[in-house]
């Protein structure tokens, strides 16, 4: 349990992950009025909003998740240790390689779009429009940022 408890402090999502995940994992089907949008993991800045679709982030597994993030919504650099993987359902998600945010630098992803990058790329990305993405993965996810001041869990 107290490893548990460890990796939901360190991860930001653990807790959002048991208010959305049922007791067994069956098929499922959720229509778009189904889906629960929760407020965003801790991991990312305020103001996004997530909805567990399938697994647990938090825990060793397959994982989908989507994503609500207001026009202007910024993450800064950082990077994750397994793949990502990404879909853009509606807006238009940015996304730059690199160390510094740069929109100059970034590259547009409409509605429709598809992307992964491998772990560890050092990336960065922003919305333009309200925007939904569905990320999917092995678990357990992380996001580790590069100036650890950016780190929305920190409480400095």
């Amino acid at each position: 349990m107290k490893k548990f408890l460890a990796l939901a402090a360190a991860t930001g999502i653990a807790a959002f992950a048991l208010a959305q995940t049922p007791e067994k994992h069956d098929a499922s089907v959720r229509q778009p009025p189904e889906i629960k949008w929760e407020q965003g993991p801790a991991a990312l800045p305020p103001g996004a909003k997530a909805a567990l679709l399938e697994g647990d982030p938090a825990k060793d597994g397959p994982f989908t998740m989507r994503l609500l993030m207001p026009d202007g919504y910024k993450i800064a650099p950082h990077t994750h240790p397994k793949v990502e993987h990404v879909t853009v359902i509606s807006g238009t998600f940015n996304l730059g390689m690199g160390e510094k945010f740069d929109e100059s630098a970034g590259r547009a992803m409409p509605a429709g779009t598809f992307g992964f990058w491998p772990a560890g790329m050092k990336h960065f990305a922003w919305a333009k429009g309200e925007t939904i993405i569905q990320l999917h993965g092995m678990g357990p996810w992380t996001i580790n940022y590069l100036n650890p001041a950016d780190d929305p869990r920190r409480k400095d």
